[in-house]
């Protein structure tokens, strides 16, 4: 089954060319099925870029997506054009009387701010709580993730000495998990943060429990049942040419960067990197879209009581 965009969507003509079955709004109505609704709340600067890279992952199981993009209300982004948010966007005011099969929250590049220092804080306070009464699953990717652990569980972010940056080894510590169907023994997880959630600390949250985890950046994914959330501080979704663009532009600004750890060939920028990340990444998000097929109600309606 497809992953339903518009067409005019420019993810739409990226999938489409990958190979992912992406449909139109119109032919989806025609089709006697009903499909799950998942939101993104799109956090990140490159509003496009972290378009595709979801739609790629939710776009790629049997079942049929209707996706939403979802904005802060009142907060403008200065890096997508205004035409391209008015468009495929719609505040969470707007829209927060729907129901949700699914919603990720996508990270921010505002590690370093006190969550309650960040300007639309207080609405994404409203968006997690509404996410109990309105959303069926709910997925924290990296800031998003570390934000939902720190309202529902006081759980803290420290600020890292050295950014952690690369493609590190990770290990599956909970095989029998649904999440990680298929998941191997240890794998690779591309990391761009400044900041880690604390292996001690999760263990004194009794309701909270590590899935994925490193031994050189700490964890990874954890599953929160009392909210129907997951959290994952690292990013499955990146392409292959995500760190190397972040690397590029710390580089031309001047900014103190190492190079991305075990990501270009022998450690060499020159070099092409290469994508290992991609067939778990596929994994874990048909995984979670597969876990809302099987739990979430028929009737919309029914989601969240």
């Amino acid at each position: 089954m497809p992953i339903t965009l518009p067409e005019t969507l420019p993810a739409y003509d990226v999938l489409r060319r990958e190979g992912v079955m992406v449909m139109s709004p119109e032919r989806a109505a025609r089709q006697d099925i009903r499909p799950l609704r998942i939101g993104l709340l799109n956090l990140m600067p490159k509003k496009i870029q972290t378009e595709n890279q979801f739609a790629r992952l939710i776009g790629a199981t049997p079942l049929q997506i209707d996706l939403q993009l979802i904005r802060m209300t009142e907060h403008q982004t200065k890096n997508t054009a205004a035409e391209h948010m008015a468009a495929f966007y719609r505040p969470f005011q707007e829209m927060k009387g729907e129901k949700l099969d699914g919603l990720i929250i996508t990270g921010a590049p505002i590690e370093h701010l006190p969550f309650e220092e960040v300007t639309y804080w207080e609405e994404l306070t409203e968006v997690m709580d509404w996410t109990q009464t309105h959303v069926h699953s709910t997925f924290g990717v990296c800031w998003g993730g570390m934000a939902m652990a720190w309202h529902f569980h006081g759980l803290r972010k420290h600020m890292l000495p050295h950014k952690a940056f690369g493609c590190f080894r990770h290990q599956n510590l909970a095989p029998a998990s649904p999440y990680l169907r298929g998941f191997s023994d240890d794998f690779v997880i591309p990391v761009s943060r400044w900041t880690e959630v604390r292996q001690d600390e999760i263990d004194a949250t009794p309701a909270l429990s590590t899935l994925l985890g490193s031994e050189e950046v700490g964890p990874c994914l954890v599953e929160d049942p009392c909210h129907r959330a997951l959290y994952i501080f690292n990013h499955f979704e990146y392409d292959s040419g995500t760190l190397k663009e972040e690397y590029d532009r710390d580089v031309a600004a001047g900014t103190a960067i190492n190079v991305p750890a075990n990501y270009y060939p022998d450690d060499d920028p020159s070099l092409t990197p290469q994508n290992r990340w991609r067939s778990h990444a596929h994994l874990l998000y048909g995984n979670w879209i597969n876990e809302i097929y099987q739990s979430t109600p028929y009737d919309p309606e029914q989601i969240g009581r």
